[in-house]
């Protein structure tokens, strides 16, 4: 049963893994300009610049955020707060 398990489970790792590729810089460009063209923004212009750099700061804040939210789960995982836990021997 285990031998059966072990590869099944590096299978589907690999499955997984290979869905998470991300976007080199070009090809995150080339998307948010599509983005800018879409919203009504011509090349060359204020807007389309103002575009680029807002999409650029809502996705570096985004990121801080993320982080954030994961080093809070971390430390609560690590070490859940006081509150909520009985009274008692802690030796």
């Amino acid at each position: 049963m285990r031998m059966f398990f072990l590869p099944l489970a590096l299978a589907a790792a690999s499955i997984g893994l290979s869905a998470c590729q991300s976007m080199t810089p070009e090809e995150r460009r080339a998307a948010d300009e599509a983005q800018c063209l879409h919203y009504g923004f011509r090349r060359g212009t204020d807007g389309f610049a103002g575009c680029l750099q807002r999409i650029d700061l809502d996705r570096r804040a985004q990121s801080r955020y993320n982080s954030d939210m994961l080093m809070l789960q971390m430390s609560y995982d690590l070490d859940h707060p006081y509150y909520g836990h009985r009274y008692g021997r802690h030796w």
